[in-house]
């Protein structure tokens, strides 16, 4: 049997994973409530906007060690079963928050949650690297990260109506059930990579091969990755770095703050963060795959992967920009706000997928994990620093000096990726 484009259909599973995976990561926040919030999770366990900060950095602190240590997972084991392992376990630590108690217990599934979700990222970048050409890696990315926000458009309305229907406990009972069904299919599809897979046509296997690098063809299964030493030995490395150090809180602070922001600014309840939630996952998803696409069409009419990848980083960095300015300037209604971020997690997608595609167009397949996580971790680590100032800030300040801090971390991130990656291309010969 030879299916026709077979590596759309390793890139929709994908796609379908990390839609689980923010469907997971996102019942915790929209469900969290406060104090006063009849059978919320704060309610019902006696925790505090502080728990939840603290809570957030359990995730992202393991989120981190997540990404460096899965991305050499995956450049170990291969991408089909680092996915097993990681979704496997993720899905299971989402099923048992369903019996947590109190802080602890709540803090140790987060952490598992977090060390098992973070695989997602680095596993997508190198599993496109393997079945994609270079031109169109981007739009694959984009794909793949569309997925997040498409997950948390699908969030916010469905975690509602089944905390509504049924309790926090049970909603998680069967968010976390989606993540083990996923490996079924996974299986039985992903035989192998486009080099050796029994169901790849000529044409298609063809088509990769012949346009990846000349490392990433030269590529055997004995051939060594580098180590993360040798790794940031490469200027271009320290671009996916930086670039993600300052560009990654821009989407976290949105994805783990804005029910909260909602909360307390606007006097929300969880069924109203449901209704207005979704929207700027809307833009992000749709900013995922217009980036890719993009990106994909400057590379094939110029034949630069530098320019496509950089002009495309640069339209992104703008549009955040201008919509961070815009929280500050006019988002003084519920519906303005949320209409801002619309723009905002739009433009943050469209120039992510290209950052998040620079390990393979650096390195070849046996590297690609381990830049990815690295980037990812270094990302997250970012993230963790703003989650411990976040509390503090809103408390003795407002939510303002956050929307200005992140919108000076655009042209730091996309200024680092300008001056490390000069002439964005393979650095092995």
């Amino acid at each position: 049997m030879k299916v026709k484009g077979l590596r759309w259909f390793i890139i929709g599973l994908i796609f379908l994973a990390t839609v689980i995976n923010y469907i997971d990561r996102s019942a915790l926040s929209i469900m969290w409530g406060g104090e006063d919030v009849e059978g919320s999770i704060a309610q019902s366990l006696g925790l505090t906007k502080y728990h939840y900060g603290l809570i957030s950095n359990v995730f992202m602190v393991a989120y981190a060690l997540g990404q460096l240590f899965s991305g050499k997972l995956f450049d170990k084991v291969g991408t089909r079963i680092g996915y097993v392992i990681s979704i496997g376990v993720w899905g299971i630590s989402s099923f048992l928050h369903s019996t947590v108690r109190g802080f602890l217990s709540l803090a140790f599934f987060r952490t598992t949650l977090g060390l098992s979700e973070a695989g997602n990222w680095p596993g997508g970048v190198k599993s496109n690297a393997e079945w994609f050409p270079i031109k169109e890696r981007a739009i694959a990315q984009g794909l793949f990260n569309a997925g997040a926000s498409i997950g948390s458009v699908i969030a916010p309305p469905f975690i509602a109506t089944l905390f509504v229907a049924f309790g926090w406990r049970i909603t998680f009972m069967v968010v976390g059930s989606f993540g083990i069904l996923w490996i079924i299919p996974w299986l039985l599809v992903n035989k192998a990579g486009p080099k050796k897979h029994p169901w790849i046509s000529k044409e298609e296997q063809d088509y990769i091969l012949e346009g990846q690098s000349l490392a990433d063809q030269n590529a055997t299964e004995d051939t060594k990755g580098k180590s993360l030493k040798e790794i940031l030995s490469f200027k271009e490395s320290w671009a996916v770095v930086i670039g993600r150090f300052f560009l990654e809180p821009i989407w976290w602070i949105f994805v783990t703050w804005m029910p909260i922001y909602l909360f307390d600014i606007y006097g929300f309840n969880v069924k109203e963060v449901g209704m207005f939630l979704w929207v700027p996952y809307v833009g992000a998803a749709a900013g995922s795959i217009i980036g890719g696409y993009v990106s994909g069409k400057i590379i094939s009419k110029t034949n630069s992967i530098d320019k496509g990848r950089k002009t495309t980083i640069f339209i992104g960095g703008v549009i955040m920009l201008l919509g961070l300015i815009a929280t500050v300037l006019i988002g003084d209604t519920a519906e303005k706000f949320v209409a801002i971020v619309f723009f905002v997690l739009f433009g943050f997608q469209f120039a992510i997928s290209n950052v998040q595609t620079l390990p393979s167009d650096f390195f070849s397949g046996k590297s690609v994990g381990s830049l990815a996580g690295l980037g990812g971790m270094i990302g997250v680590l970012s993230v963790i620093i703003m989650n411990f100032l976040v509390p503090v800030i809103v408390d003795n300040f407002s939510y303002t000096p956050i929307f200005v801090v992140i919108a000076i971390f655009v042209p730091l991130g996309v200024g680092a990726i300008y001056f490390f990656a000069r002439d964005i291309k393979s650095v092995e010969k």
